[in-house]
């Protein structure tokens, strides 16, 4: 009975002694083989290698991978206490396990965002500019004897006239050309520098610009622009869009403008309530857009580039005397036949002879705002000088 206990334990030592359990890595058993673990390809127990074959198999490699849990491996000894391996039959098992692949991503877009990704021209875009400028050769709108190009003095100075370019635009916001033309003759004959403007005060820089829109706002901006540019410039304007934006009262449409007018450098489309209309009613925009801005960067994704300086005092033109904000006039125009919107604003019927008509002083109007948003204002009522 004894006898048996020690045997058993002698095993055991000689186990614990002989074989140590490297699981993915080759142990040398007291019989001088060479033993490999197959860890993780399916095998279980060992590979023995004879002495005479260990230098042979110096260049097998295992893949090691690291798992939570050992795999027991199943042995049997004889009487010995030498370790006798389990005969199993042949497996086709690979040595290395092959690495898994890794499944390929594909990115896939929504249908909106995929139709943003492709540049489309609208259709019909190219007649429809013809037809707009064949009714715009005339060029007797407003805009083009009273725009920023005609109000500034052409026999001033390079850098007076960029100030003057800058100071039309800064008034035309919201006010029609023929206000901001009067306003500008009388800007003039004061003294439209940037240093006459920044030593005028408040009152009689006022006085000057009434009645444009929101003219009490455009002192201030008027007052502080002069101060910066003094500052920083020397009373020249900036020469690029970034640093025109940082001046008071100045947006994207009024530096893009500056930009071509003024420096006769072209860096974007300046869009204004006219050319944002417009865009979105011929169908120029691939979906309806909220504002000047978004229409400006829907137009510059597929316009030319040498159109952008044409596009605006030709649109604003158009804007004034046909496709007018309210009832615009559809049967005058040449696009009726192929405008998306064509006879949806404007009236289906003319007028009967001695139907009432809006009076032509009436002091309520509609103002189109930046944001596309329009809101009934009345004009000159909250803006008059004291």
């Amino acid at each position: 009975m004894s006898c048996g206990l020690e045997r058993q334990t002698h095993r055991r030592d000689v186990h614990a002694r002989v074989r140590v359990r490297v699981w993915g890595s080759s142990v040398i058993t007291r019989s001088g083989n060479r033993t490999v673990g197959l860890k993780g390809t399916g095998l279980s127990g060992f590979m023995s290698f004879p002495k005479d074959q260990q230098n042979a198999k110096e260049d097998v490699t295992v893949k090691v991978e690291e798992e939570d849990a050992s795999i027991p491996q199943p042995k049997s000894s004889d009487p010995s206490g030498a370790i006798v391996q389990p005969k199993t039959e042949k497996d086709t098992t690979p040595l290395v396990p092959t690495s898994r692949r890794r499944k390929l991503l594909k990115v896939e877009y929504d249908e909106d965002e995929e139709a943003d990704l492709v540049k489309t021209e609208p259709p019909d875009w190219k007649r429809q500019l013809g037809y707009i400028r064949e009714m715009r050769k005339s060029r007797d709108a407003p805009v083009d004897s009273m725009g920023a190009k005609k109000c500034c003095d052409t026999e001033a100075p390079a850098q007076v006239k960029r100030f003057q370019v800058l100071v039309s635009l800064m008034l035309s916001s919201q006010t029609k050309d023929q206000v901001t033309a009067a306003a500008m003759q009388r800007l003039r004959a004061h003294g439209c520098t940037a240093e006459n403007m920044n030593n005028t005060d408040d009152e009689t820089l006022g006085k000057l610009i009434y009645p444009v829109g929101f003219w009490r706002t455009k002192v201030k901006y008027l007052k502080q622009t002069s101060s910066m540019l003094l500052q920083e410039y020397g009373g020249d304007i900036p020469a690029s869009v970034e640093g025109l934006v940082r001046l008071p009262g100045v947006g994207p449409k009024m530096a893009h403008l500056a930009m071509d007018i003024a420096w006769d450098q072209v860096s974007g489309i300046g869009v204004d309530t006219h050319v944002h209309r417009i865009s979105n009613r011929l169908g120029w925009v691939r979906k309806p857009t909220k504002n000047p801005e978004q229409t400006r960067k829907a137009l510059e994704e597929w316009l030319p580039r040498e159109l952008w300086s044409e596009i605006n005092w030709l649109l604003v033109g158009f804007g004034q005397q046909v496709c007018l904000p309210v009832s615009p006039l559809c049967s005058m125009c040449l696009n009726q036949n192929i405008c998306p919107s064509a006879h949806q604003d404007s009236p289906s019927k003319k007028p009967k002879a001695g139907s009432p008509r809006p009076a032509k002083n009436s002091t309520t109007s509609r103002v189109k705002l930046e944001t596309g948003q329009e809101s009934p204002v009345q004009e000159n009522k909250e803006d008059e000088v004291s």
